[in-house]
């Protein structure tokens, strides 16, 4: 016999409706003894009835309070698994909201699933009376001659009922899958607060992952990329000694490429040192702003107070940010000096680096100042500039030193 398809889809419907209520009204009226019990001791330390009661009211509370939890989560996974509602975990400091869905709105659900229950048995026992008379002995339905018409009534009543049923319980269902999130769930504000940490972890994460990739791309160059080429050179710094016999124009070839080997070697150490130079992992960012201190086309004043190191991800970005401006002010700003003051202040590191240059930088005006402050901003960090025409420049950059 083949079930038409509406009519499956109607019968699988109302079984997982049944299914959702028959286990809801378990565990909506799991507490309801306990909550009767603490009730019941309420009253009577109200009323000074029992000196007892006092003193074993906080049993039934320490139980409810304890169920409560565990009953949060069977109901979870009771609309998670049969209605596809996904009710995210409650924190403890809102358990006020378990206490109201266990204690005041589940027992009135839980009396409205066991009135539909008790419906759908009650139409089902009644449509089939005729089977259950046909239990009785026959000397009963021989001396009630109208049974047969009282039962007809009787089953007419219970096809109504069974017909009712499954609107009642898709009504119930729905009515409980406005109440549980609700109440089972976190409000609105604290939802977005757990979004924002999930988010900022999930970023942490990312930036610790593209640190990581840059560590390895720097070492990937300076053990592979950049060794070739000193070889390259190498090897025409000896052509050159030893091939004295060569034609000019030869001799011309191997010194321009020479020059060139020599030259993308050191336009490959600035890339890797932009990078991620491997000093800042070695000795910290002291030593390795010192370093590009050090090789900057023009004067630059260092200070570093740091009693601590950052974290490694803060400390790659206060490299980057150094580096970038100095950069910057030896191709645009015509300045003859710069200073770099690199400090920590409880959380939060600081880095100031200024110029007596011609000013005028723009953040808005181009990629360059853009992308650091991208960058600051991708560990929390904030990004001032100070620019007016004709100087100086100050940049200042705050890192949370708790990544």
């Amino acid at each position: 016999m083949t079930i038409p398809p509406r009519l499956r889809r109607s019968l699988t419907r109302l079984r997982r409706d049944m299914s959702f209520i028959a286990s809801g009204m378990l565990l909506h009226l799991v507490t309801a003894p306990l909550f009767l019990w603490a009730a019941k001791l309420a009253v009577a330390t109200f009323n000074g009835s029992s000196s007892d009661a006092p003193v074993i009211l906080p049993v039934p509370v320490a139980l409810i309070a304890i169920a409560g939890f565990g009953l949060t989560e069977a109901h979870r996974w009771r609309y998670r698994e049969l209605c596809g509602v996904d009710l995210p975990p409650l924190r403890f400091a809102v358990a006020r909201r378990q206490f109201a869905y266990h204690c005041l709105a589940g027992p009135c659900l839980g009396i409205l699933e066991l009135l539909v229950l008790a419906l759908l048995v009650a139409g089902a026992a009644a449509t089939t009376i005729y089977a259950w008379i046909m239990l009785l002995p026959a000397d009963w339905r021989i001396g009630h001659p109208g049974y047969t018409t009282q039962a007809a009534y009787v089953m007419a009543a219970g096809a109504v009922a069974l017909a009712a049923v499954p609107s009642l319980a898709g009504a119930l269902v729905r009515l409980e899958n406005r109440i549980a999130p609700t109440l089972l769930r976190d409000s609105r504000a604290e939802e977005f607060k757990q979004r924002v940490e999930d988010l900022t972890e999930s970023r942490a994460g990312a930036v610790d992952a593209a640190d990581a990739e840059r560590r390895r791309i720097e070492r990937d160059l300076h053990d592979g990329a950049q060794q070739r080429l000193v070889s390259l050179a190498l090897n025409l710094g000896i052509a050159k000694v030893k091939l004295k016999d060569l034609p000019p124009e030869v001799r011309q070839v191997i010194d321009d490429a020479h020059r060139e080997a020599k030259e993308s070697i050191e336009e490959l150490s600035h890339l890797v040192r932009g990078l991620h130079p491997s000093v800042l992992d070695e000795l910290g960012l002291d030593a390795a702003l010192s370093g590009l201190a050090a090789r900057a086309p023009l004067p630059v004043r260092l200070q570093v107070d740091l009693p601590r190191r950052a974290a490694p991800a803060v400390e790659a970005v206060a490299y980057f940010v150094a580096s970038e401006a100095l950069t910057n002010i030896a191709k645009h700003a015509h300045a003859t000096r710069a200073d770099v003051t690199v400090s920590r202040l409880g959380g939060i590191l600081r880095v100031v680096v200024a110029d007596d240059g011609a000013g005028g930088a723009d953040p808005a005006g181009g990629t360059g100042l853009r992308g650091l402050a991208q960058r600051v901003g991708s560990v929390d960090g904030t990004f001032r500039m100070s620019s007016p025409t004709g100087g100086p420049t100050v940049m200042t950059v705050e890192l949370p030193c708790a990544l």
